[in-house]
């Protein structure tokens, strides 16, 4: 038996061919984390593959590189491409922002051959966005396309969902007990009755009625309230998208308005997000007060509304007027919800103190990523406490 196990165990040589594997590798690694020409002295020399990926990496990190990607436009066009052939998107992704943040290469996106080089994602949708003023009349189709691509992303995850728990909601929400003739949902209530059956009269006797109210018109009023300062580039995406996917519901009716100290209201736009993407204006001041002002007079049934306000809560108008308002909001019977972000990061930076000033009021303040949109519209609907909804999510909310 003990031979047996001796001759199921690896050999001596083949371990160490095994750890000699591992060791290339990892010396392969550092070599590629110092860079330089000379191999920092590791003594591994790099494959023709991983020397083009050391100077796609070198051209953008290495500070003392002399130019980097600045020179050359078709460079820069060339390098967008070999870090797509090279990397994960997720990599690429970081990649291209930090481009943009660290080389001041935002210029290279009003270039259309550079611009089709690029991986779209949010983040680039945010940033044409922020410049859509200056983009050239020969880049803007190409502008648009990427951002399209980004809004065709978006809805294929998170459409399907948001509609299921829209709907899903309200059929639970506002059904009925004593419908009206042409509110009755006619396959809910036979099976409800089924024990009615008359036999001599071949009917049921619908003694329980079952359905849904004002039928033809919507259920619920939704209001989208985004700031549009720069610090909430990817809430601004990611809100004009979702507010155009719940759009094309029936049962509730949604408006979208945007600000920063001016308030636009986009939502003859909300058929198509690209229309509505291209309708904002990132950047400028924020003047919270005067868009929830606004916002007030969309206000046709309180308590059948839901008013979203998407805003890190720094006001550069009336802080004082801004908290009376929200009282004024949550007073009448809408149920107001306070996002501090919608997007993908982690904790948001906020106003802290505003924020708990919201919570107080009566109005949830918390984070919240797209894929939680859809069952936090749910829980809105069913008017849960959103406190409590967020808590479940592991999503820490403003203390009152």
């Amino acid at each position: 038996m003990k031979e047996q196990e001796i001759h199921d165990t690896p050999s001596a040589t083949e371990a160490s061919a095994a750890l000699q594997v591992s060791d290339a590798e990892r010396l392969r690694r550092w070599r590629m984390i110092l860079g330089g020409e000379n191999a920092d002295g590791i003594g591994i020399e790099l494959s023709a593959r991983d020397i083009a990926v050391d100077r796609a990496l070198g051209d953008l990190y290495d500070r003392d590189r002399k130019g980097g990607l600045s020179g050359s436009n078709p460079g820069v066009a060339r390098w967008l491409g070999d870090i797509r052939s090279y990397f994960p998107s997720s990599t690429v992704h970081v990649m291209q922002q930090d481009a943009l943040d660290r080389l001041g290469l935002k210029q290279m996106l009003l270039q259309p051959e550079m611009l089709a080089a690029t991986e779209p994602d949010v983040a680039l949708a945010a940033t044409l966005l922020s410049l859509k003023s200056a983009i050239p009349v020969k880049t803007r189709e190409t502008a648009r396309a990427v951002v399209r691509h980004v809004t065709q992303e978006v809805l294929k995850r998170l459409q399907a969902p948001l509609r299921q728990a829209v709907i899903g909601s309200l059929n639970r929400a506002v059904r009925k007990s004593r419908p009206r003739l042409q509110e009755i949902d006619w396959n809910r209530t036979i099976r409800a009755n089924l024990k009615n059956y008359q036999p001599e009269l071949r009917t049921v006797i619908a003694e329980r009625p079952i359905g849904y109210g004002r039928k033809g018109s919507s259920l619920r009023d939704i209001v989208l309230v985004v700031d549009q300062s720069g610090s909430m580039a990817g809430s601004v995406v990611y809100a004009g998208i979702l507010a155009s996917a719940m759009a094309s519901i029936p049962a509730v009716k949604t408006s979208l308005v945007v600000f920063d100290t001016s308030v636009v209201d986009l939502t003859e736009k909300l058929e198509d997000p690209v229309d509505v993407l291209f309708g904002t204006q990132l950047g400028g001041g924020t003047d919270i007060n005067r868009a929830l002002s606004y916002a007030q007079t969309l206000v046709r049934r309180p308590t059948d509304t839901i008013m979203i306000l998407i805003s890190d809560l720094f006001e550069g108008g009336n802080n004082a007027q801004m908290l009376e308002r929200v009282g004024s909001i949550v007073g009448s019977g809408v149920n107001m919800i306070t996002l501090l972000a919608l997007d993908d990061r982690g904790a948001p930076c906020s106003d802290h103190t505003n924020a708990a000033a919201f919570s107080e009021l009566g109005s949830p303040v918390f984070g919240c990523t797209p894929d939680l949109f859809p069952d936090m519209i749910a829980a809105a609907i069913m008017k849960r406490d959103m406190s409590r909804w967020a808590a479940e999510q592991g999503i820490s909310t403003a203390r009152k």
